[in-house]
């Protein structure tokens, strides 16, 4: 029986193409050749720049006496977590009954009617103190399915069933944000920074929280503000970050931010970037931006998914040895491999960051960079209703026409699309990427792509039976649908927002330009989801207290229309302002006009007066006389 990886939308899953072990891809068929055979099924989980699961592919998934081992007795399915997130979250909560510690890889032991009746992360080839062989589990596990299955099937429906009952609890938003900013406080490692002990993980929803409560002047601003400087510089400053391509890694290991693990994500380094702009660090953000584009940028246009911590030295493996050597070192050895799975939610992360620091900063590279990425994925991954056409009508055809009623890929490497189920973060975090880039350009076209994806989402979510007011317009993934496994994703914001907080979020921006009150009661519904989490979490919560923090205030927003292309004093104030306490817009006066016509009621009747750029100061659509004096504008947004 042929390994089935080679073809694979997956560079993790490519990698295991040589592997002795019979691998099938997530699919149907796996499980009914599980069932036909009568054989529990390893569902293997990892991605490509996963040491651990390097690790244990070098160690067991290439032992052939292993492989043959586990090719009579299991059916076996390889998984890219990254691929398939749907699938890795379902089974990373089926794997929390059998261990405390989650990780990757994960080896989740399924019936073939997918119930998972056993889980565990790396086992090691041979035996180390407490922790068995992975022969031994595997012979554990035969024997359990052989003699005792019953006991499995009791066991794997007993999980099946706790999953499909898990579900967001409405609450009240949090409003006071005192106790938030305290508990956060408390967290802090006052003597490295950062939060908590060792592993140490950037959190950068937690900062972009920190940021927005620091802008404002509401109390514990000044708190908040603090917090967030101390650890971006103590980040800054520490091993966390490349000194030579100024990119972030992951985490590190210990609470000194010391002995890093080495893979660079795009996740990570395009929030950092949003991060770092708006605490107006220019150096640090200038060396992330020119990371994303030296080491992550594709000829496409967009940006693969990271880099491995792993390079080849003398034809063995090792990790963190590229990254210990300085510039000149580097360019005479093998560099790590480069992830170049195309994630369309990492790629919406890259877009909102470099739209927004671009113009902050008045970095027009940057602004081109998150362009480039916007029209790929809008040409390439939205699908059908008349949006698959546009792969071949040219990436500036594709933004106008729009994606409503198309089908979004989650993911593609080569031109080849996968067929895994687009996530609520893909539609959140694409949607919020287009609006930040179409306030950085002043072209609608990428703010109605951002609508179509929003509208879509909440008519999903009416149509369906969750408890959020979106869902996804393709359906969750079928495989799990079918084995009724299907659960409500992750509500958490970890290492980046939940789709559930991106899509929300994108809604409330969306709310902000338009003023259609439905989309702020779709983004006031959702965080009511998440409130008391928040407030009990908020380590966890980070962009959902973002989303909290702006319901909560005012809505600050500032157009300045220019008779041409929108420049000057005025436009400067415009850009401060973005992100930073409210919604900042600098526009020509026939971008303005297209907004208007488009439905963005924001824009509407904004004129340049006599040709000369204009502000229109506003609050909740309510705005001020226009003005023409940059120093009375400065004047007025200082007292505010």
């Amino acid at each position: 029986m042929p390994n089935r990886l080679e073809s694979a939308a997956s560079p993790y899953l490519r990698s295991h193409a040589t592997n002795p072990v019979h691998w099938w891809e997530w699919s149907a068929e796996a499980f009914a050749e599980a069932q036909r055979r009568d054989v529990p099924v390893l569902v293997s989980i990892g991605y490509s720049t996963c040491h651990w699961c390097h690790v244990m592919a070098r160690e067991s998934f290439s032992d052939p006496v292993l492989a043959a081992y586990l090719n009579d007795n299991f059916v076996a399915i390889k998984v890219d977590r990254e691929e398939h997130a749907e699938v890795d979250s379902t089974y990373l909560a089926a794997a929390s009954a059998f261990t405390p510690n989650l990780g990757w890889p994960l080896n989740v032991f399924v019936t073939p009617a997918g119930r998972a009746f056993f889980a565990g992360t790396y086992w090691p080839p041979t035996a180390v103190g407490q922790h068995p062989a992975f022969r031994q589990v595997l012979e554990s596990v035969t024997e359990a399915w052989t003699a005792r299955r019953e006991q499995v099937e009791t066991s794997g429906a007993a999980i099946a069933q706790a999953l499909a009952q898990s579900r967001g609890v409405e609450s009240e938003l949090v409003t006071d944000f005192a106790d938030v900013i305290d508990a956060l406080a408390a967290a802090e490692d006052l003597e490295h920074g950062g939060f908590g002990d060792a592993p140490k993980f950037p959190v950068t929803p937690v900062l972009r929280f920190l940021l927005d409560r620091g802008a404002r002047s509401a109390e514990h601003s000044p708190e908040a503000a603090g917090l967030a400087d101390r650890t971006l510089t103590a980040m800054a400053a520490s091993a966390l970050r490349d000194p030579v391509d100024g990119g972030f890694f992951r985490y590190s290991t210990q609470a000194d931010w010391t002995d890093p693990h080495y893979e660079r994500m795009l996740y990570d380094n395009a929030q950092l970037l949003a991060a770092y702009a708006l605490a107006d660090s220019a150096e640090v953000a200038t060396g992330v931006a020119e990371f994303l584009r030296d080491r992550l940028l594709l000829p496409s246009g967009a940006f693969a998914s990271g880099l491995d911590s792993e390079s080849t030295v003398d034809g063995k493996r090792v990790e963190g040895f590229y990254y210990s050597l300085d510039a000149a070192s580097r360019a005479r050895v093998e560099a790590p491999p480069r992830d170049d799975k195309i994630l369309t939610g990492w790629n919406g992360l890259a877009i909102e960051a470099l739209a927004l620091a671009g113009a902050r900063h008045g970095e027009a590279e940057w602004i081109a960079l998150a362009r480039g990425a916007a029209d790929f994925l809008l040409a390439e991954h939205v699908r059908g209703s008349g949006a698959g056409a546009l792969a071949g009508a040219g990436a500036g055809a594709a933004a106008a026409a729009g994606v409503a009623g198309g089908r979004l890929v989650r993911t593609s490497i080569d031109g080849i699309l996968s067929d895994a189920a687009a996530t609520l973060e893909d539609s959140g975090m694409l949607a919020q990427g287009l609006l930040e880039l179409s306030i950085a350009t002043g072209e609608v076209r990428y703010a109605i792509a951002a609508r179509d994806l929003i509208d879509g989402a909440l008519a999903a979510g009416a149509a369906g039976s969750g408890s959020s007011p979106f869902g996804l317009p393709g359906g969750s993934d079928s495989v799990l649908a079918a084995q009724g496994l299907s659960t409500e994703a992750d509500i958490s914001d970890g290492a980046h927002p939940s789709g559930l907080s991106a899509m929300a979020a994108a809604a409330h921006t969306l709310f902000a330009l338009t003023g259609d009150a439905q989309y702020r009661d779709a983004a006031e519904a959702s965080m009511k989801l998440v409130g008391q989490l928040a407030a009990q979490q908020p380590i966890s919560f980070g962009t959902a207290l973002t989303l909290m923090s702006e319901l909560g205030a005012p809505l600050r927003q500032l157009v300045v229309v220019t008779e041409d292309e929108a420049s000057g004093e005025l436009t400067r104030l415009a850009r401060t302002l973005h992100r930073a306490g409210g919604i900042g817009v600098a526009v020509s006066q026939a971008q303005a006009d297209a907004f208007a016509a488009s439905g963005f009621e924001l824009f509407a009747a904004r004129t340049a007066i006599g040709g000369a750029p204009t502000a229109y100061l506003c609050e909740e659509f309510v705005c001020r006389l226009p003005l023409t004096d940059a120093a009375a504008l400065e004047a007025l947004l200082s007292a505010n």
